[in-house]
């Protein structure tokens, strides 16, 4: 940089009382670097230290060795004066969803909560009890193999970064934990088969590549609100459903628990890159994932593949959308076969155990009203099936979803049911298949 650019740059930096300027090392005159945060950068990194970079527009970004971005290279005229910019954190913002007109809220509508009806035929060798909240332990795959993809050493930011990429590609991984796994190797495929192309997961600077054209690196800072640290929360989620049934909502049980499933991550990954964080107090600056924006498109056909425990999303014209790891019946309490249609969708829905239809859960032998919330037994998203009891719903326990079974509905994490229920009207249809 020329020594009229530095007095100007240091001149600037004065004028606005702003830190100590980072100046560019690389060969441009009159630019600044900017931290992810929009702070300047507070010192010039060495060349050896940095990944240089280039986002779409052409602008510069520097990447630490871990494929972090350390800062941007800006211009010092945008830069100065600074202009207020609302921060963008991706994903969804919480308590403010935005739902098409045929999407209800609360409980389905003339009943006080969802409740179980009961089967209009029987189905072989399954027990009353399809809609209950407990899982399954998996079952040996009998009829399709899920896709193994050879995968070399990678770091778990690496596998991070992949998870990432799919996740905002409307593949859903399932939670973002850093690791390899089946519900990846699914999204892999699934991604192919939309795009067409073949994607390595061993190569992990075209990951880099391909997650800065689709918004930015896998990893960001976020500040917790004083609204994250309110809540409301619950101290514990118990067991029995009559205790259940005594809290005033089955609520995330803390703020990483609730940021967790915000930025779709597993919350033991959340603390583990963020050790000794205090997550309950306002202004912490915290390392999240940034899932980016949900999928949005129009949904006209679902088909729920039990081998592959996998939901498919289609459009009109028959191309696939998105796709999702799901936990679909079990060999004991089997979900239906052949093709239903989604009758109505509900946000939020409250759960009501009757034990003349339902399971027998505890020593409860009485109607209990369930409330809603993430914890409830059908997480944040009911899609009511036209097959009486069945439906697509969310779940307490994201970090199952692919890994165990249920009883005889399709359980996906919250987050991907609510991108679903976006994308679906009443009236599309659902097709299960072996």
């Amino acid at each position: 940089m020329t020594g009229t650019a530095l007095a100007a740059l240091a001149a600037a930096t004065s004028l606005f009382a702003m830190p100590s300027v980072a100046q560019d090392v690389y060969g441009r005159s009159q630019t600044l670097l900017v931290t992810p945060e929009g702070d300047l950068l507070g010192y010039t990194p060495e060349r050896g230290e940095v990944v240089v970079r280039y986002d779409n527009s052409g602008r510069r970004i520097l990447l630490d060795r871990y494929g972090n971005m350390i800062a941007y290279e800006m211009p010092a005229e945008e830069y100065f004066p600074r202009r207020h910019r609302e921060p963008y954190w991706g994903g969804q913002v919480a308590n403010a969803p935005v739902w098409e007109d045929d999407v209800m809220t609360g409980s389905v509508p003339g009943d006080p909560a969802i409740e179980r009806q009961p089967l209009e035929e029987a189905l072989p060798g399954f027990p009353d009890d399809s809609f209950g909240a407990q899982e399954q332990p998996e079952q040996p795959m009998t009829k399709k193999a899920i896709p193994e993809i050879p995968v070399g050493k990678l770091s778990r930011p690496e596998v991070t970064a992949l998870q990432v990429f799919l996740d905002r590609e409307g593949v859903s991984p399932g939670v973002i934990d850093g690791k390899m796994g089946q519900n990846v190797n699914k999204a892999i495929v699934a991604w192919e088969q939309i795009t067409g192309e073949t994607l390595d997961p061993n190569d992990a600077d075209g990951i880099i590549e391909r997650l800065r054209l689709s918004g930015g690196l896998a990893f960001m800072s976020y500040t917790i609100t004083a609204g994250d640290a309110a809540g409301p929360y619950v101290a514990a989620i118990p067991e029995d459903y009559a205790e259940k049934a005594a809290l005033p909502a089955l609520s995330y049980t803390s703020t990483a628990e609730m940021l967790a499933e915000k930025f779709h991550m597993d919350e033991a990954y959340l603390r583990e890159l963020n050790p000794g964080v205090d997550f309950t107090i306002p202004g912490t600056i915290i390392k999240v994932v940034d899932p980016g924006p949900a999928k949005k498109g129009s949904v006209a056909r679902i088909i729920a593949d039990k081998g592959l425990k996998q939901v498919f999303a289609y459009g009109e014209d028959g191309a696939l959308i998105a796709a999702y790891p799901a936990s679909i019946g079990s060999a004991d309490t089997p979900s239906p076969s052949g093709t239903v249609t989604v009758e109505r969708i509900a946000l939020n829905p409250g759960y009501t155990y009757n034990p003349k239809v339902n399971f027998k859960q505890g020593n409860n032998d009485r109607v209990l009203s369930i409330p809603p919330g993430p914890n409830g037994p059908v997480g944040t998203v009911w899609l009511a099936l036209s097959k009486p009891t069945y439906g697509i719903h969310g779940t307490p326990e994201p970090s199952k979803i692919g890994r165990t079974q249920s009883h005889g509905c399709i359980r996906l994490t919250n987050w991907d049911a609510t991108e679903l229920a976006k994308m679906v009207k009443p009236g599309v249809t659902v097709e299960f298949i072996d």
